[in-house]
């Protein structure tokens, strides 16, 4: 089922158990503004090549527009549409003064030199800059971006609007970025992972984890769980998957991806032949945390863990859903489980607004205290709606929604 399918019939589902007006949900779904221009850039080779670089802002009442920039070649609009609907439920599930947004550029920037992807972010920002902004929205890194690519766009867009480092979060810390917002996303899965537990009287320690997935968000997780006594069984990138029963040793691992370019080939386990399989692999936690749908109703049935903990962005179908909650299995949505990354980047840009920068230890302090508050709201809503997890959040992201724009006097 495609993102954006999924992602209506749970905002459906949400506006059904909160009671709302059909004409309220109407205009909830409806984006604020899409926005498609043309990216013409000379190559290094001196002939001209066009992108189509756009932005979908999806809804602005409870603040600024946020959401990353993504740089791929299939840049699939029913996708983004997708994630910036989803945006604006995680921003208000995390209780952060945004909407939500997304975009980017539909091109390969594996075939790009430094130079073009940096003439490149130039122009797109040309192409909207007076659509961007500190108070209207911010963008921040997605696939195929980093911290580079927002120094692009904050120089570019100050060349406009004078120094304006509240632009984009995710920049490098010389220019205003903040401390912890590389781990920040991992570490809210820690923390959302250890809010789940303690429901049920566990810790992370002696528990059994899988991790598909071993870019930013499932390497900082691994490392942060493995330091809180968590066994890592498993894990699997691009490159393979390799398993260890006794539990990986993860700071090895972690030096053999960062010379090798990923988890294939680590002496400290035994390789998974077909690296799909790992989210079958005995555990008692999985936590998906690559792409979208890959917990389908193929593989639902075949899973082990007790605890899913959703890293990636809508990484189980609604099929597999079903079948997962028939097995009693606990699924931690991930429009509250990888919110960590924006609640962060909401932290860069108070930073920079004030002009006055925090300390790691107070990012860390402050984003503990987001997530365990997130958790205990998204509980309630479960108690008030007798829903489930992903359906607490979901209630609780577009009650809080709903609530701003009908304050605001903007229904229909």
């Amino acid at each position: 089922m495609n993102a954006l399918v999924a992602t209506n019939r749970n905002f459906k589902l949400a506006a059904r158990l909160l009671g709302l007006d059909s004409k309220l949900e109407q205009s909830l779904l409806i984006p604020f503004r899409e926005i498609k221009v043309e990216c013409t850039i000379p190559k290094d080779d001196g002939s001209l090549a066009s992108y189509v670089g756009f932005r979908i802002q999806h809804d602005n009442a409870r603040g600024p527009m946020k959401g990353g920039i993504r740089y791929h070649p299939e840049v699939e609009p029913d996708e983004v549409n997708a994630l910036a609907q989803l945006m604006t439920w995680k921003t208000a599930v995390a209780n952060i003064p945004y909407g939500g947004a997304k975009g980017g550029i539909g091109c390969d920037p594996g075939k790009l030199s430094i130079s073009e992807l940096e003439r490149l972010t130039r122009v797109f920002t040309q192409k909207i800059h007076d659509l961007i902004g500190i108070h209207t929205d911010v963008p921040a890194p997605d696939m195929g971006t980093g911290p580079q690519t927002m120094a692009w766009i904050l120089d570019e867009y100050s060349k406009f609007h004078g120094y304006s480092p509240a632009v984009v979060t995710g920049k490098p810390t010389d220019l205003g970025g903040s401390l912890g917002r590389d781990a920040a996303t991992g570490r809210g899965v820690l923390f959302a992972t250890e809010a789940l537990l303690n429901e049920y009287g566990k810790t992370i320690s002696g528990q059994r984890f899988v991790i598909q997935g071993f870019g930013n968000v499932g390497s900082w997780a691994a490392q942060l769980i493995h330091e809180k006594g968590g066994k890592i069984v498993a894990v699997s990138d691009i490159s393979g998957a390799i398993k260890n029963s006794q539990g990986l040793d993860i700071p090895s691992l972690l030096n053999h991806v960062k010379e090798q370019r990923g988890v294939k080939g680590f002496h400290g386990g035994e390789s998974i032949q077909d690296s799909h399989s790992i989210l079958t692999e005995d555990c008692d936690i999985l936590i998906p945390a690559a792409l979208g749908g890959v917990i389908n109703r193929e593989n639902a049935n075949d899973i082990k863990a007790k605890f899913i903990i959703e890293a990636a962005n809508h990484p189980t179908d609604p099929e597999a859903d079903e079948i997962l909650s028939k097995k009693g299995v606990v699924i931690l949505p991930d429009i509250y489980a990888n919110s960590g990354g924006v609640t962060v980047s909401y932290f860069e840009w108070v930073q920079n607004i004030q002009g006055f920068l925090w300390d790691e230890e107070k990012v860390n302090n402050e984003l503990r205290t987001y997530m365990t508050r997130g958790f205990k709201n998204v509980k309630e809503m479960c108690k008030t709606h007798n829903c489930d997890l992903r359906m607490g959040a979901f209630t609780l992201g577009v009650n809080r929604v709903a609530r701003a724009t009908v304050l605001r006097g903007w229904e229909a």
